[in-house]
């Protein structure tokens, strides 16, 4: 029997010994840690397991109790052991230095050496030279040590024996030097089972008990019918592909169709281009959009949609003037990684208008896009777009209007507004706020529009046939149902697995 169970084995006879006695247990963690005689360092978690055994039993009952206790980080830890960051800095400046070089000396405290300088001129242990730009000791060895031993040492033993002040835990909590732990205790008395002595009770009815008859004079566990069961060895969808799953169900009842979207790698041409995009818009610079070096430009286009689309942007037509630039071809070339679904749009447009009779069509994707943005809690460099489109004759903005309120109905938004915007490809183009019952607020939630004849005349459309389009991302809505406040505690690297695992089924 190793330490830890003879340890077990202690505690519960002196439990069950002090509870015989009339006792109650008000706090299993003191109890363990004053009235037993078990020196174990982890006394009082063995005991928390020893009253769950004997709670299964019915030998006692027990009310469980979770409080939040503060402790030293690893931070506090090591201030404590090798001193404080401010304490550390004085140490280096056994000779005048510049700030350069006793950051450089100081580099092993890492982000907490510029706040230990800031203490350090605080509490007037050192001294700056305006002129000489250098840092010097203004106190003595001696008196640093003696106040660092009735300061930040001090405060932090008080942290370790439970007797620190709520508002110095607040101050040293702002400099990262304490943490919270979760504390399990149990207030416990004794059970309708209650015995000195565990006795061996049977969990099954077997055939030999039977036989024998040994089931007679047997005492059975009760069941448990609260118990929880063990989870499923099975997988689990990511809340992203539930939503997404629940989109893509929608649209198809809707009566859409859904586009192959598995290129990520698009050529400028489709992608900005075809979409009556100018080759000087800020969206087709660096800053913004994912180049690829290699290959740098696409091997194939399509020559004679090629020089309407030139022409139109150099020219105009239908009624536009054009943009009046010289249009590059090798600007068209251009590989990237595509920004929206919308340069899938601009495909299966194209190829809609190469039938040999119009019919009406009804698409929409849902897939990865990728912009080169900054990095923050509601933007990420790549994304999910949502994006529907209808192509037909007669359609007016009503229309638009109409199907996007369908469709936000169906995800739980009744509340749908509308305001004008500006997109290069669509005219008249809407911005689409929602008003999230979850949020119990306005929200942008979509863009919208309808395609402009410079993008589809050069296709080969019918010149009476109106597109009608719009998209959404897909984490927002995500988000907003399942309470994420960062983006990137939903996708990426910070993704914790177990969260997926438990997060339940996505209903609109």
């Amino acid at each position: 029997m190793d330490k830890k169970d003879a340890a077990k084995q202690q505690l519960e006879k002196e439990l069950l010994q002090f509870l015989a006695a009339g006792e109650q247990v008000k706090n299993s963690k003191e109890w363990a840690e004053t009235k037993s005689t078990v020196t174990h360092p982890d006394a009082a978690n063995l005991l928390n397991d020893v009253v769950k055994s004997l709670l299964a039993n019915g030998m006692v009952e027990a009310k469980q109790k979770v409080t939040q206790k503060p402790v030293l980080s690893k931070e506090g830890e090591r201030w404590l052991k090798e001193g404080s960051p401010e304490f550390q800095i004085y140490g280096k400046l056994e000779t005048p230095l510049d700030q350069k070089t006793l950051m450089k000396a100081a580099s092993v405290l890492g982000p907490a050496a510029k706040p230990g300088l800031s203490t350090c001129m605080r509490q007037k242990w050192v001294t700056f030279n305006k002129e000489t730009k250098v840092y010097a000791r203004a106190k003595t060895p001696e008196e640093v040590a003696a106040a660092e031993k009735e300061g930040t040492i001090k405060e932090l033993k008080s942290v370790v024996d439970g007797t620190a002040a709520p508002q110095l835990l607040k101050l040293l909590k702002k400099r990262k030097m304490t943490a919270t732990k979760k504390v399990t205790w149990y207030a416990v008395k004794r059970g309708k089972n209650f015995s000195t002595e565990r006795k061996e009770m049977m969990t099954d009815l077997t055939d030999k008990i039977l036989q024998t008859g040994s089931w007679k004079n047997a005492e059975f566990k009760e069941y448990n019918m609260f118990a929880e069961p063990a989870a499923p060895p099975v997988g689990a969808l990511h809340p992203l592909m539930k939503v997404r799953t629940e989109f893509r169900q929608i649209l198809l009842e809707m009566g859409f169709s859904e586009m192959p979207t598995n290129n990520f790698v698009e050529s400028s041409f489709w992608n900005f281009d075809t979409l009556f995009q100018p080759q000087q818009h800020p969206a087709r610079d660096a800053h913004d959009t994912f180049f690829l070096n290699q290959p740098k430009q696409c091997l194939k286009l399509i020559p004679d949609y090629v020089e309407r689309v030139k022409e139109m942007h150099e020219k105009g037509g239908h009624g536009s003037i054009g943009y009046r630039y010289d249009w590059s071809l090798d600007e068209s070339k251009k590989n990237i990684l595509r920004t929206h679904t919308t340069a899938v749009s601009s495909r299966m447009l194209y190829k809609l208008a190469q039938e040999k009779e119009f019919s009406p069509r009804k698409y929409f994707s849902i897939d990865r896009v990728f912009r080169n943005e900054s990095l923050d809690s509601t933007h990420l460099a790549e994304f999910h777009q949502v994006e529907g489109l209808i192509a037909d004759r007669g359609l007016s903005l009503s229309n638009l209007i109409g199907t996007i309120k369908t469709f936000f109905t169906r995800i739980g938004i009744d509340d749908v507004k509308f305001k004008p915007a500006y997109n290069p490809y669509t005219e008249p183009s809407m911005e689409i706020f929602g008003y999230s019952k979850e949020l119990k607020k306005w929200i942008e939630i979509g863009n919208s529009g309808m395609f402009r004849p410079e993008m589809l005349a050069p296709m080969g459309l019918p010149e009476d046939v109106t597109v009608i389009a719009w998209g959404l991302s897909l984490e927002r809505p995500t988000m907003i149902k399942y309470g994420y406040k960062n983006i990137r505690d939903l996708f990426g690297h910070k993704v914790k697995l177990d969260l997926i695992y438990k997060n339940p089924l996505c209903r609109y």
